[in-house]
């Protein structure tokens, strides 16, 4: 079974039910599935090549999951780019892959570099309703059905680029059968049903693709948000009564800060999954405080969304709610020490994942694909536990750990004290090189809006909670946290800030 058959299925048994819906109306099942045969024919005659590669640049709507779930019936490869990336950023996926076709919104047409690849430009928001050239191509294949591909399981979906925050990005090769271990993983670990009503926040090019295929299996709703502000978003939350939606900590922390959260009703929310980083344990309660079933999921590019995955029943439980839940249905979880092996339970390593969720390797790049792995493990470059109950405890990449005087500091052990004081917006700790510790332990903070607070005021706060050699040795107020074009912190750009700060503090 291919990952489209599961939305294929749906459109049979539901055909009158509503499968897309947001500020451009609303699409059941059948018109979907309709446009989509039309979409992949297109496709197909685009790109005859069976594992041909089609790019996608667009923002979430109705034209962006058409052609997505269209390069999937017509047995294409998708290859996401994010049009938060840098021009440079882009240039570099797309010579790398070479597309042989690429969709793109009109006013993002001048980010791609000139060449050769053919180019079709969508309207932002504007599905069927303007002359665009894939409305015009697709309505021009209205008539055709696309010819069955019957790629084996290990024949490769999709080609993502990883998000990490350091080093160039690498092309994640993820086969039919790692998608189809991620649909099923989330439909066991959420319960999806018929009813599902889910918040598409996060860009279809990362997080939100992982959840299309789930819910869409179930005949559930996929609702698009006119934006993402705050307001706008609690608005919508609550008005179009969602159960399911999935953001990263960042945001969940404005919603907080919004006046008018604690006077809606949150009754209908079953999931609110957060991902994508950590989120401090007093921001977590807070959250079930006000929206009740608060979860998280683990994951990476390598083994996409749902290594593991915690539940709002075991999140509610203090000596779990830190945690990232357990491994997913079809994963098996280890922690490795340096040599590969595995360490006894509860002692921290890196922790490492096998199963049909696992990525195929890394496109054009045979030496990564083998440093990646271990004895058959991937290694996903994280640190942790996991305790006798299969909890996993994330803390750190491990690359990110810190030696000073000999001692080993965990950025997340400093950042979630630090992050606990009231005027701490969100934060970051890095190690910098120090002629006396070897590494000195620094933070980059971000206050709330309106408040205050000084170097020493937040020193003396971790101070209080932590021991010395965990303690900031400075700590540097920043008005924005630098960021990725997936949201997460950018450790690299913030150690480049604070290195200028202390070069230009000793001149």
């Amino acid at each position: 079974m291919k990952p489209i058959e599961h939305f294929l299925r749906s459109a049979k048994r539901y055909p009158h039910k509503i499968a897309l819906r947001g500020p451009e109306g609303s699409l059941s099942y059948s018109e979907l599935a309709r446009e989509v045969k039309a979409c992949a024919a297109a496709f197909q005659a685009l790109v005859p090549d069976e594992r041909g590669r089609i790019a996608i640049l667009a923002r979430n709507d109705f034209a962006h999951v058409v052609a997505l779930l269209g390069i999937m019936l017509a047995g294409r490869v998708w290859v996401p780019l994010n049009y938060r990336s840098g021009d440079a950023e882009l240039k570099r996926a797309v010579d790398f892959v070479e597309p042989a076709l690429i969709i793109t919104e009109e006013d993002f047409r001048f980010k791609l570099p000139k060449s050769t690849q053919p180019i079709l430009t969508c309207s932002h928001g504007k599905y069927g309703q303007g002359t665009c050239e894939l409305t015009r191509t697709i309505k021009s294949f209205a008539r055709h059905a696309p010819i069955p591909v019957n790629h084996p399981l290990s024949e490769t979906q999709a080609i993502k680029f990883t998000g990490g925050t350091t080093g160039a990005p690498k092309g994640v090769m993820q086969s039919y059968r790692s998608w189809n271990a991620g649909i099923v993983s989330f439909l066991a670990a959420m319960g999806l049903d018929e009813q599902e009503r889910f918040l598409a926040v996060a860009s279809i090019s990362h997080g939100t693709s992982t959840f299309l295929l789930p819910v869409f299996s179930r005949g559930g709703t996929v609702v698009f948000p006119s934006s993402t502000q705050p307001r706008e978003l609690l608005e919508i939350l609550e008005h179009e009564r969602i159960t399911a939606t999935f953001m990263p900590p960042t945001l969940v922390y404005s919603l907080l800060e919004d006046p008018t959260v604690r006077q809606r009703d949150w009754s209908s929310l079953r999931h609110f999954i957060y991902a994508a980083a950590p989120m401090r344990e007093e921001q977590i309660t807070e959250a079930q405080q006000v929206f009740g079933p608060m979860e998280t999921t683990y994951g990476q590019t390598e083994c996409p969304a749902i290594i593991s995955y915690l539940t709002a029943d075991e999140a509610r439980d203090a000596s779990t709610r830190n945690s990232v839940g357990r491994p997913a249905l079809m994963t098996d979880v280890a922690i490795l020490d340096s040599s590969g092996n595995p360490v006894a339970q509860g002692n921290w390593g890196e922790i490492a994942v096998r199963g049909d969720l696992v990525m195929s390797g890394y496109w054009k790049q045979p030496e990564k694909t083998s440093q990646a792995f271990k004895k058959g493990w991937l290694l996903t470059g994280d640190g942790g536990y996991m305790d006798e109950r299969g909890y996993i405890f994330l803390k750190d990449r491990i690359k990110d750990m810190i030696i000073t005087g000999g001692f080993n500091v965990y950025p997340t052990d400093v950042e979630e004290a630090l992050g606990s004081h009231p005027s701490v917006f969100d934060c970051s700790v890095i190690g910098i090189e120090d002629a006396k510790w070897g590494e000195a332990v620094h933070a980059a903070v971000q206050l709330r809006a309106g408040q205050q607070a000084t170097e020493r005021d937040l020193i003396d706060w971790v101070r209080q909670r932590l021991d010395g050699v965990k303690t900031p040795k400075r700590i540097h107020l920043l008005k924005n946290l630098p960021r990725t074009a997936n949201s997460k912190i950018a450790k690299k750009d913030i150690r480049k800030e604070i290195e200028k700060r202390l070069t230009e503090s000793k001149s």
